[in-house]
C-alpha cells in the first residue's frame, strides 16, 4: 500500500477503516484516506524494520513496524500499526492504520 495510489486504497482499505495520520484532519475514514493518497505523490521506495505480526483471532492480523519511505525531495520515517481483516482466502483489507512520524512535531489542533 505504501507504493500504491488511490486504486490500491479503494481495493485494500475497508469502507469502515479508521486511520490516524500526522496531518489534518488526523482521523481519516476510507474516503478521506483515498482522497489524500490521490492528491499526494506516491512513494518511490519503502523499507520496513522491526516488523511484528500477531494473529489475535482467525481472520484478524495486527502488524507493527518502522517504515522508511522515499520519494523525490522527501524522506519519511515513522512507526506504524495496521490491522487487517480477512474477507476470504487471500483477500485481506485494512480496517485500522496509524502512523507516528519520527522527528516531526504534530501540532495539537485544539491548542490556542
Amino acid at each position: 500500500m505504501w507504493l500504491g495510489g488511490g486504486d490500491v486504497y479503494r481495493e485494500k482499505v475497508s469502507q469502515d477503516c479508521v486511520m490516524g495520520l500526522p496531518q489534518q484532519p488526523f482521523l481519516f475514514d476510507h474516503e478521506a484516506a483515498t482522497r489524500a493518497v490521490e492528491s499526494t505523490p506516491v512513494w518511490s521506495e519503502v523499507e520496513f524494520a522491526d516488523t511484528r505480526v500477531t494473529r489475535h483471532d482467525e481472520g484478524l492480523i495486527v502488524i507493527g513496524y518502522r517504515a522508511h519511505a522515499k520519494r523525490e525531495g522527501s524522506d519519511y520515517h515513522a512507526v506504524c500499526t495496521s490491522t487487517l481483516q480477512r474477507l476470504e482466502h487471500e483477500n485481506w483489507v485494512v480496517i485500522q492504520h496509524q502512523q507516528t512520524p519520527f522527528g516531526v512535531e504534530v501540532k495539537d489542533p485544539d491548542a490556542a
